[in-house]
């Protein structure tokens, strides 16, 4: 009967002990595959700040698509796998050159080889007035033009941009610190493209903004 008992108890502890083991693993294998999405596939941020306005509002939170401009390594700014370029309109991710530890997030206006220049805050691509200047997305709060030996906000240039740069601005024209004020963004430092809206939190009103949840950005 001891013997029995003995047994009995033995395979209760193997039973436990393989349970645990089971449960340790699905939770290693779980880190491992959120580590492998966040720093492959997708990525969540928050919005700080009114620079992308009316495009994105503070407190909201967006998912990035990181492999649709290349695979990158690891904690490095090297691409193993290239996969499409940034284009004309996109909003991008990207490692802030002034800082290096801190991401900002600007529309695309203009890509290698461009000539853009801003005549009284109207942008000009290669000559050519810029389609975006009658788009939604692009928000003025003032009717006051600085001139461009006073301030680069509303005339800029002309600059020719340099290979694998980009220049990009924020959609609330006004008040964005974008490449009018530092420079152009290197490939190397592009974290991937925003495309989505999953959260949304209205610090002022103290509740979610129900309305933007879900929203596709463009």
């Amino acid at each position: 009967m001891k013997e029995k008992l003995k047994q009995s108890e033995v395979q209760v502890d193997g039973r436990k002990k393989g349970r645990l083991r089971e449960n340790l693993e699905a939770i290693f294998i779980a880190i491992l595959l959120a580590l492998f999405i966040r720093a492959f596939v997708v990525q969540a941020f928050k919005i700080p700040s009114g620079s992308m306005k009316p495009t994105l509002q503070i407190g909201d939170h967006i998912l990035v698509n990181k492999f649709i401009y290349g695979v990158k390594l690891p904690f490095t700014q090297f691409t193993l796998i290239p996969w499409k370029k940034p284009e004309r309109g996109d909003i991008i991710v990207f490692v802030y050159p002034v800082e290096p530890d801190k991401d900002f997030i600007k529309r695309v206006i203009g890509i290698p080889g461009d000539e853009v220049e801003i005549r009284d805050k109207e942008v000009f691509i290669n000559g050519e007035p810029f389609e975006e200047n009658d788009a939604t997305y692009t928000k003025f709060t003032e009717d006051r033009v600085f001139p461009g030996d006073v301030n680069p906000r509303d005339n800029f240039g002309p600059v020719t941009i340099p290979e694998n740069q980009y220049f990009v601005l924020g959609d609330n024209r006004d008040n964005s610190y974008d490449s009018r004020f530092w420079g152009f963004v290197d490939e190397r430092a592009l974290k991937g493209e925003a495309f989505i809206i999953y959260w949304s939190w209205d610090s002022e009103q103290f509740g979610p903004r129900w309305s933007r949840l879900g929203q596709i950005l463009r």
